[in-house]
């Protein structure tokens, strides 16, 4: 999952959660983790990429499925929904 600040500000991500709401979890809280303005950052599944911030669920199965619809939450630290997004693409 690739998340990018189009803020015009750093954004302090510490506490957020990315879920799978669909399936009601699982779910990853971000570490101490600030993106800058017009960063990028990527939590990934079951692997470790520095290079893109070094996040990831720790899980060895897919979370998002391409077969059914999957729809990811990412939350800020007080609860509230930032973004959302449905798999597979074109799914409501």
């Amino acid at each position: 999952m690739e998340i990018v600040n189009t803020g015009e500000v750093e954004r302090d991500l510490n506490g957020w959660r990315l879920v799978d709401v669909s399936d009601d979890g699982p779910t990853f809280t971000f570490p101490e983790f600030v993106i800058p303005s017009g960063g990028r950052v990527r939590v990934y599944t079951n692997e470790v990429h520095e290079d893109w911030g070094g996040l990831s669920f720790g899980r060895g199965t897919a979370i998002w499925s391409n077969g059914d619809p999957d729809t990811a939450g990412l939350f800020d630290a007080a609860g509230t929904l930032v973004s959302s997004k449905t798999y597979p693409p074109g799914c409501p």
